[in-house]
């Protein structure tokens, strides 16, 4: 079958909405990519090696695309994934990438396959939907182009037109790739570091009191103080702000925000470090120090971003056999409104204090995050994450949240990925989406085509600048 991508792909089916929608979407279409968080490896900028084979690019680390496979059955030892229970051999490249083809049906209809569809076609010109039958034939072409220097990691940064790049980094990262790029006067984009404190904060995470330990060190601080601690974690955020960062990233799996006095908070910072806290105690001081990373962000600037609400590694026979970030995370119930009471009394009229709320559970963007973000200005409505970045939900996701708050109170698209040659087709669909949903308004009669044509452009480019400080 041939794979042919419609021009006016996403846009609505009536013929008059649809051409307001293109003529919105032409406004967009060729502005820079501002990429304010994802999950880029750097390195790959700095070093500029090619790209390895097709099965590496598309399939081995993408648990978007091994999950799907591994319901239909596919072991992932069959997707390149080793077992380290088993120490079975996997697959080949060429042979992940045939099973791949076998099951490229199983794509259609999702973000996914949307996706893929772009890059083979667009970055790749490949005019054929994989198949058993032609699987060799389209990794030989991948892996051609990949061989050739137009391929390698800067070139296609050039020639996807990014102009930002944010990555998602460990606090005693060295950073030492993003000041490579800053340095290197051929490289003209922004890389920038974003400071992902999770294992920091929260004493149930396995190695915590490593990773204060780690800290102390490097502040010359007893590993015993709490003020140390606390001192040592502003320490290394100024670090992230020297070398270009511009947020804190907060991936838990709740977002709670509990006040506590110094005196509290260091007493449950000792029980921490002696193993003696409860899950209550150890539930509370998390919550702190989420409080406590607000009061940060208003003292150095950083946007605060919260990614809440994933049960990680929901299968344990999975997790035993194949590890982490292998596509068995689930997204559960999130709440906002009572959680966080506690920060937004703080610091939720600080304008200053940027506070992005992101959720993959949908039902909470009408009953909380718009609701608080069309009230406090220190909050915006984060773009439709991770289950939610597919078409259906991001037209979803903008009927929720714009009725309450309006366009201006959103972040912009965040493409939040690790899939580097994905990132043009996830910011055109995003603009096309955008595009057909402003298209509505204007045909309904609820805003005229001269505001549509202010907003998709602002949506594309100054809300991102504005809301991420770029």
């Amino acid at each position: 079958m041939k794979l042919q991508l419609d021009p006016d792909r996403l846009f609505p089916a009536d013929p008059a909405t649809r051409a307001v929608a293109r003529a919105l979407f032409e406004q967009v279409e060729n502005l820079p990519i501002l990429s304010p968080h994802g999950h880029v490896d750097p390195a790959i900028l700095v070093d500029d090696r090619q790209f390895p084979n097709p099965a590496e690019l598309f399939i081995r680390y993408d648990h978007y695309v091994t999950r799907l496979m591994h319901s239909a059955g596919v072991d992932l030892s069959r997707l390149g994934i080793p077992n380290r229970q088993s120490g079975e051999p996997v697959a080949s490249p060429r042979e992940v990438w045939r099973t791949f083809s076998e099951n490229w049906h199983l794509y259609a209809g999702t973000a996914s396959g949307y996706w893929l569809q772009s890059t083979f076609n667009q970055v790749f010109g490949i005019d054929v939907q994989p198949s058993a039958e032609n699987a060799d034939a389209v990794y030989d072409v991948i892996q051609a182009a990949l061989d050739t220097d137009d391929f390698r990691p800067r070139a296609l940064f050039s020639r996807f037109d990014i102009e930002v790049l944010a990555t998602t980094d460990d606090p005693m990262d060295s950073l030492a790739p993003h000041r490579a790029l800053a340095a290197d006067p051929s490289f003209s984009g922004r890389v920038l570091p974003t400071f992902r404190p999770d294992a920091y904060l929260n004493p149930s995470t396995p190695g915590w009191a490593d990773k204060v330990a780690a800290l102390a060190e490097w502040n010359g601080s007893a590993v015993s103080s709490y003020t140390g601690y606390i001192e040592a974690l502003a320490g290394r955020r100024r670090y992230f702000v020297e070398n270009g960062a511009v947020s804190a990233d907060h991936g838990v799996f709740e977002p709670l925000a509990v006040d506590l006095s110094p005196a509290e908070a260091s007493a449950l910072f000792e029980k921490g470090l002696s193993g003696t806290l409860s899950a209550a105690e150890s539930r509370a001081f998390a919550g702190h120090m989420l409080l406590e990373s607000a009061r940060m962000s208003t003292e150095d600037g950083l946007v605060m971003t919260v990614h809440p609400g994933v049960y990680r590694n929901h299968s344990s026979e999975t997790f035993a056999a194949f590890g982490p970030d292998t596509g068995h995370d689930i997204p559960v119930t999130t709440t906002y409104v009572e959680n966080m009471r506690p920060l937004l009394e703080k610091y939720g009229n600080n304008a200053d204090f940027h506070l992005v709320l992101f959720s993959v559970d949908e039902t909470v963007y009408s009953r909380e995050v718009a609701p608080l973000a069309g009230f406090y200005p220190s909050v915006y409505i984060g773009a439709p994450w991770w289950f939610l970045d597919a078409p259906d939900s991001v037209l979803r996701f903008r009927s929720a949240v714009t009725e309450t708050a309006g366009f201006y109170r959103s972040s912009g698209f965040i493409d939040d990925t690790r899939a580097f040659l994905s990132i043009p087709a996830r910011h055109d669909m995003a603009r096309r989406l955008d595009s057909a949903f402003l298209a509505r308004l204007v045909r309904e009669g609820r805003i005229d085509e001269g505001t549509a044509g202010r907003i998709i452009v602002d949506l594309v480019d100054s809300l991102p600048r504005k809301v991420f400080k770029l």
